[in-house]
């Protein structure tokens, strides 16, 4: 059976679609006092933003939106009807983006569907000549970040990653402050994500899909499987199928920063793993206590923690959101470790600079819009001028999972074993002994839990070429994907 393209897709459903290369493209949108039309694609959540952002920017009108659930097209179809996004207007709604690709009077797409399915709609939109904004993390494997770099620049198109921290001048001083030595030599960049979450239950057997969902459409590459959790929206961030867990969700913004606090710009060439799911039993199979510890060719290494438990078992009584841990003023945000002080970066827009003895010596705070940056690149059709171009989004989303691959690859040890094995690394030592004390606060026993603590194998991966040194991890860089769906080899 060949493969399921846009243009076999539309002419199977008894739709007109001209190749390509014969679409009779208009003046081009992005010139000066022209309009640029855009289309949301997976508007349920984060996607929600995305149009509200767009239709506030003047010259730009948001023409279309695509989700699998009806239900949430048609309150967004009579949304723009009452006028909530502007004037009082029609907006057209589908359930499959292909349809949106063959119109020649999109200019861009904005993507916050589910993670599996980012770097494919990227892939096609590319294709069909659009400019993309896509959310974090821009793909669902290593490989896949690779694939839309290329398509991007094949096609010559303008592709934001949805990281806005890069839109903040505040966060970019502070930066140019360390990489500046005023702080002296930077030692560690260290991202920390810890953020409440709790279980999401655990089914006995297969759920029901809404009828209003079109599940085969919402699995896109994903294997065909039966819904095996209860609720199918958000919750697919902690199963590995679809999501990368939150060293993937939200972690990916402060591992982008602290990347970039590093001026690293390409991938590391070894990464390890700790971590587990525990606290908990329940359908998710993705760390919601992990450590990733990655080591480049040159420069100081970056340290990522997530942290899905709250302070204590006490805190887990009084309400997990406002009882987490915090680490050096953070709780989600990154901390560069320097030889005089460190820099605190405690969210999108602000940088704090504290001296040795814990004292604040400056600060620096501010932000510009990210969805008006990409609109500018777009009239400037120069990649260059994005603050979050697709390669930055590739290669801090691939390190994402690269820890993720050292976790699925690792074994569950002992604590006496992941001591030792820790040990062998300062900073792996220092994170995992906290770790520790954050775990038995929770009353999670190490050597008794269920699905225990895995430590995962220190990887070697080589930054030009995206690949591991051994066959197991390089299996584990791309997924098999669903006749129809597959994100192409030749963009």
């Amino acid at each position: 059976m060949p493969i399921l393209t846009r243009r076999h897709f539309l002419q199977g459903t008894g739709t007109t679609a001209l190749s390509l290369g014969l679409v009779p493209l208009k003046v081009p949108l992005w010139q000066p006092n022209n309009e640029v039309r855009i289309a949301c694609v997976g508007v349920r959540s984060r996607g929600g933003n995305h149009v509200q952002g767009f239709s506030r920017i003047k010259g730009v009108r948001v023409v279309a939106i695509v989700d699998v659930d009806q239900g949430v097209l048609d309150r967004f179809k009579k949304a723009f009807a009452d006028g909530k996004y502007g004037e009082k207007t029609d907006v057209d709604t589908y359930t499959d983006l292909r349809r949106v690709l063959d119109r020649n009077d999109i200019d861009a797409i904005s993507v916050a569907t589910p993670n599996h399915w980012h770097a494919l709609q990227a892939v096609w939109a590319c294709q069909a000549g659009k400019d993309v904004y896509l959310e974090k993390p821009v793909s669902h494997n290593v490989w896949e970040g690779g694939q839309i770099v290329k398509a991007a620049r094949k096609y010559k198109r303008i592709v934001q990653t949805g990281t806005q921290s890069r839109s903040s001048h505040g966060i970019k001083q502070g930066i140019e402050y360390i990489q500046a030595g005023k702080l002296g030599e930077i030692e560690l960049a260290r991202g920390l994500c810890y953020k409440p979450r709790q279980s999401i239950g655990k089914v006995k057997g297969p759920q029901k899909v809404s009828d209003k969902i079109d599940y085969n459409m919402w699995l896109g590459p994903a294997p065909q499987t039966k819904l095996m959790r209860r609720q199918l929206h958000y919750d697919w961030h902690w199963v590995f199928d679809t999501g990368n867990g939150d060293v993937g969700n939200q972690g990916i913004h402060q591992m982008d920063i602290a990347r970039w606090a590093l001026g690293q710009n390409e991938l590391p060439q070894h990464t390890l793993s700790i971590g587990g799911r525990v606290g908990y039993d329940d359908d998710g199979n993705t760390p919601n206590t992990q450590i990733v510890f990655h080591e480049f060719q040159e420069g100081p290494p970056l340290l990522f923690e997530v942290r899905g438990l709250p302070r204590d078992k006490d805190a887990q009584a009084k309400g997990w959101g406002k009882n987490m841990d915090n680490f050096q003023g953070a709780r989600i945000g990154v901390i560069v470790h320097c030889k005089d002080g460190y820099l605190r970066i405690p969210d999108y827009h602000r940088a704090i600079v504290v001296g040795k003895d814990g004292k604040e010596i400056t600060r620096f705070e501010g932000s510009t819009n990210h969805y008006e940056n990409f609109l500018a690149a777009m009239r400037s059709r120069r990649f260059e001028d994005l603050h979050s171009d697709i390669l930055e989004g590739h290669l801090s989303s691939a390190m994402c999972h690269m820890g993720n691959v050292s976790h699925q690859l690792g074994e569950t040890h002992q604590k006496s074993e992941l001591d030792a094995m820790a040990g062998k690394n300062p900073h792996t030592a220092e994170a995992w002994q906290r770790m520790h004390k954050h775990l038995v606060a929770n009353g999670v026993d190490v050597d008794t839990v269920a699905g225990g603590v895995r430590m995962g194998p220190r990887l070697t991966m080589d930054p030009k070429t995206e690949r591991f040194a051994d066959d197991a991890s390089n299996a584990l860089l791309a997924r098999n994907y669903r006749q129809g769906f597959e994100v192409p080899s030749d963009v």
